[in-house]
């Protein structure tokens, strides 16, 4: 059998050998060929001209054969209008070079050292990362990192707020004026931009929402924890409405929490139901060997949906167009900036300087009481960016006084009504002006603001600063007006025959939005009605028809 097997082999060696020339002599021959048909004009550059395929040039050289590993090969590009050669087998000579292009000449072999100084391909759509978003929307969906909710209450808040386009609009409009500000400010922190949505959960975006609980401003501070982070609340101001000081007020909160629990949704659920609530919620569920994350800890129905409304917000402007509704582009700029108010200045002058209107100053100064700042008490004073300049130079150019009011301190013997007649303002202007209530004890030492003799101002309507909310339950036979677009307070007022002063002390509102509602008393069973009422249809929710503390976009 050896010798068999020897002779085979000896038979068997000849014939191989002439099998390889032959492959060899035909690649060869297919190689010559391809190249006859490569023109000698050909453009080097003409891969970046765009003359050849869409795809782009790279410059990287071509993988070798496992068998020719090791050899240089030119930097080629595959061409275009001539089929590619059978493949060689791996006997092939590896340092014959590919064709180029259909204009391109032969490529010589590049000198081994000339691979490394090839370049990486571009990616085909490169991004500038550095390059800030046009769109305030796009900057927000790019700093969302908190962890998804998976929850059915999500699904339940995105078809409510998928179903009430009027109100995200209302919402949306005006949280224009302040969301780049607290995204800013959450992004210097570090934080998930989904907490610059929070105002959206708390207030809608309004600075003047104020709840049965007290709790006041963009983020809802009660009086307690404004206090406890230095918000202060006076005769003059309440800073837990002041958007620069309640937003860092609020974001050093929600910080604290972050670290006490090391999750956001824990966070959240305390900023709502306040740490120690959490904590024993968290306590209970440990002691029982329960899991101790958001939606497994027992909590009131309140703060159970308080973070699934976040996620839904989150999700809609995520995808806008899944839930069909879409959003105006928000500049990605500062809308408004601080500036040092002066030692006393009316609300109205201040925004006559700044060319803008009163409504539109006390929507960026909400934390205002008074018709008049107090530079002491308000130290500084927040307009439009592009309005600062005109506020300067109006503030100096202007030499009368800046204020029409002036502080008193009531004696022994006066009376409100007869310092209303005396200083010619109307009894229930003076006692608004001053937030003065039937709870309120006025006497002797009591401090208010008088207009000035011969200002005029006891003429002029009111600001619409903060008013305390009428209680609901004192009053009976109240109506519901919706505002409608173009619509001012004067005009309502005359509308259904009451003051101005009266609808700023059954509403406490900044500036009228469309679809807004207005609460409007009778006066008495034998007041007239107005011109043209407004009827509630049945279709409406029962809650439309009474008296509410809350104004449009919290109910």
């Amino acid at each position: 059998m050896g010798t068999i097997a020897a002779f085979a082999n000896e038979k068997a060696k000849p014939l191989t050998e002439k099998l390889s020339r032959l492959l060899t002599a035909a690649a060869m021959c297919v190689l010559g060929a391809a190249c006859s048909q490569i023109p000698w004009n050909s453009d080097p550059d003409s891969a970046r001209n765009g003359e050849t395929s869409p795809t782009p040039a790279v410059s990287a050289p071509v993988a070798q054969p496992a068998s020719t590993t090791g050899v240089a090969r030119a930097p080629v590009t595959a061409p275009a209008a001539v089929a590619a050669p059978a493949a060689a087998p791996p006997q092939a000579p590896a340092a014959v070079p590919a064709a180029a292009s259909p204009k391109s000449a032969v490529v010589p072999v590049t000198p081994p050292a000339k691979p490394q100084e090839t370049k990486e391909p571009e990616p085909a759509h490169a991004i500038d990362l550095a390059r800030p978003a046009d769109d305030l929307w796009e900057r927000l969906r790019g700093g969302f990192a908190m962890a998804d909710l998976q929850s059915p209450l999500v699904g339940v808040r995105e078809r409510w707020y998928a179903s009430q386009p009027e109100y995200l609009k209302r919402m949306v409009e005006r949280s224009k004026l302040y969301l780049y500000y607290i995204v800013e400010e959450v992004e210097k922190r570090g934080m998930p931009t989904e907490i610059a949505l929070l105002p959206m959960v708390e207030s809608a975006f309004n600075p003047m929402a104020y709840s049965r609980s007290h709790a006041s401003g963009l983020w809802q501070f009660i009086p307690s924890t404004g206090k406890t982070f230095k918000l202060s609340q006076n005769w003059w101001s309440d800073a837990r409405r002041d958007v620069v000081a309640s937003t860092n007020a609020a974001l050093d909160y929600l910080q604290a929490l972050y670290e006490l629990h090391g999750d956001w949704h824990l966070a959240l659920a305390s900023y709502n139901y306040g740490e120690n609530g959490v904590a024993r919620a968290i306590e209970r569920n440990r002691s029982k060997g329960l899991p101790t994350d958001y939606q497994s800890l027992k909590m009131p129905p309140e703060t159970r949906g308080y973070v699934p409304k976040l996620q839904a917000l989150k999700n809609i402007i995520s995808n806008p167009e899944a839930f069909g509704v879409s959003f105006e582009p928000i500049p990605n700029e500062p809308y408004f900036i601080t500036v040092p108010t002066p030692s006393a200045i009316d609300i109205r002058l201040a925004a006559t300087f700044a060319e803008m209107s009163v409504d539109e100053l006390i929507a960026l100064n909400p934390a205002l009481n008074r018709p008049m700042i107090s530079g002491p008490h308000t130290q500084t004073l927040v307009l439009p960016a592009d309005r600062v300049d005109a506020f300067r130079r109006n503030l100096d150019a202007y030499d009368q006084p800046l204020t029409s009011w002036q502080p008193y301190t009531m004696k022994g013997g006066d009376s409100l009504d007869r310092l209303a007649a005396k200083h010619a303002i109307a009894l229930s202007k003076l006692k608004l002006a001053n937030g003065i209530t039937s709870r309120t004890r006025v006497g002797p030492g009591f401090q208010l603001l008088l207009p000035l003799k011969g200002s005029g101002v006891g003429a002029e309507p009111l600001p619409a600063v903060f008013r305390p909310p009428v209680q609901s339950a004192s009053r009976r036979g109240g109506m519901v007006h919706i505002v409608r677009k173009g619509e001012t307070l004067y005009g309502i007022s005359r509308r259904y025959r009451v003051s101005t002063d009266s609808l700023l002390r059954w509403n406490h509102v900044g500036v009228l939005t469309t679809g807004q509602r207005l609460i409007i008393y009778r006066a008495s069973a034998k007041a007239r009605k107005p011109v043209n009422p407004v009827k509630i249809s049945a279709a409406q929710p029962k809650q439309n028809s009474v008296a509410t503390l809350f104004p449009a976009g919290q109910q």
